[in-house]
């Protein structure tokens, strides 16, 4: 009888070893499977003048189940994608002011750029921040100077490197100051004029040029947005599209389902690249700011505090509120119900207006 319950026991703890969790709920270890307990059946013998009576001996197998967790995929921190480098992965974020005046466009490097903000400026113009970690590996430009808002703005990348032709003495005091890295013309040698523009729209470089001046103690930026995982549908009701007014500029972006990406157009006009077409990204979250007048003459975007939020992606449109209570962390998407505003996985463009004024989605197209 021992010999059998043993075998039992070693076929269960067989079993339970090939076990494993399902990948797509959270792992519980289950209580441990007990057997019901074996017992040895008496034995009495009696012979002449003699009894002996052997005590019952019991034996109790418990089979211990092991249970295996879903592998957790790395993903980089501002795309949401998985990653495919490691290297790439750990490598600092490089931010460039980049102009947006009409003598600037076509630009260089706005659809290689993990994301983008569009800032109001002064005369009523506004400058794009490209934001390049896993992406880059191109030329940008024509590259144009910071503000103070920037500082601010781009506190959540973790001490990044900031590429910009400079600034008046108030900001290019505020910028050094800072925790941004100044990798400006004044402090690196990798920029160059191009000879088919006029000053100050030629100024040229590369993200691998720029990404040479890496700071030893350079880490990558924290996550910057949830994403939706595979199979999970946008929030939202169907859009195809938004209007931005930021001041006297016209921004707008339709939805391309056959691409799966939103294409972006300048005061009605397609607005293009000039290494890659048609400026697009997967999301475009709009955020409505209040620009104060800031000490160097220029409107310094809030960018600490909470506003309403519109968030375009996937061909669907929430509303909701965001809110940055520290200049060291991100934006945090709160939809109207009170569920965080999750991503598509990718390039992400972000808007932001003054106030709530000139934003406006557009319903989809009848079918």
């Amino acid at each position: 009888m021992i010999a059998v319950a043993v075998a039992v026991a070693a076929l269960l703890a067989a079993c339970s070893k090939g076990q494993k969790s399902s990948a797509t709920e959270p792992s519980v270890a289950s209580a441990p499977a007990t057997l019901p307990p074996t017992t040895q059946a008496t034995t009495t013998t009696t012979l002449p003048e003699t009894t002996t009576t052997a005590a019952p001996e019991t034996t109790t197998t418990t089979i211990a189940e092991t249970t295996t967790a879903a592998p957790v995929v790395p993903v980089y921190p501002i795309t949401g994608l998985p990653v495919t480098d490691p290297d790439i992965a750990a490598r600092q974020t490089l931010v460039v002011k980049i102009d947006n005046s009409g003598p600037a466009r076509p630009q260089s490097g706005l659809n290689e750029a993990d994301m983008v903000f569009e800032e109001i400026v002064n005369d009523s113009l506004t400058r794009f921040a490209m934001i390049y970690q896993s992406l880059g590996d191109n030329v940008v430009g024509p590259v144009r100077s910071g503000r103070i808002q920037d500082i601010d703005l781009m506190g959540m990348y973790n001490h990044p490197l900031f590429a910009w032709s400079g600034g008046n003495a108030t900001v290019t005091a505020a910028i050094r100051a800072s925790d941004l890295v100044d990798i400006g013309p004044s402090r690196a040698s990798v920029y160059y004029r191009s000879g088919d523009r006029k000053a100050p729209h030629n100024l040229y470089s590369s993200t691998q040029a720029l990404w040479t001046q890496t700071t030893e103690d350079g880490v990558p930026p924290p996550p910057i947005w949830q994403f939706r995982p595979e199979g999970v549908a946008p929030q939202g009701s169907p859009s195809a599209g938004v209007d931005v007014e930021l001041d006297i500029v016209d921004a707008g972006w339709r939805w391309d389902a056959e691409e799966g990406l939103y294409f972006r157009t300048t005061d009605g006009r397609p607005h293009n690249d000039a290494l890659s077409g048609q400026v697009s990204t997967n999301n475009v979250v709009v955020l409505s700011m209040e620009y104060w007048a800031g000490i160097s003459g220029s409107p310094d975007a809030q960018t600490i505090g909470t506003g309403e939020a519109w968030v375009f992606s996937g061909g669907s449109y929430a509303h909701g509120t965001w809110t940055r209570d520290d200049r060291l962390k991100p934006f945090t998407l709160t939809a109207d119900d009170g569920t965080p505003i999750l991503l598509t996985p990718g390039r992400t463009f972000v808007e932001l207006p003054r106030g709530q004024f000139g934003v406006s989605f557009v319903e989809p197209l009848p079918a």
